[in-house]
């Protein structure tokens, strides 16, 4: 399948891009290029492949979220360039 000028265009329209002149040849041959691969794919017997909703057939495992506190107050101040005893302190961002 060829695309021509017009088509770019209207595909540029509807994809809301603006396109330069001195960029349409190189679309054109990338476009081309593209809708040959796509058309090799389509003479692929794909007859009897399911469809596949994921890549892996991994499911996700889950570990229970148990609360526990790993650092102490005074560790988790110890780095941070201001701070009261309670608090880290971080510059005012809202009026």
């Amino acid at each position: 399948m060829k695309i021509d000028k017009e088509s770019l265009k209207k595909i540029a329209h509807l994809a809301r891009l603006e396109i330069k002149p001195e960029e349409e040849e190189s679309l054109l041959s990338s476009m081309d290029s593209v809708l040959s691969w796509m058309e090799q794919l389509n003479e692929i017997n794909t007859e009897g492949v399911e469809p596949l909703t994921h890549i892996m057939d991994e499911a996700n495992i889950w570990r229970e979220d148990i609360n526990k506190n790993t650092l102490t107050r005074a560790e988790a101040l110890a780095n941070a360039p201001s701070k009261n005893d309670t608090y880290i302190m971080v510059p005012k961002v809202i009026e």
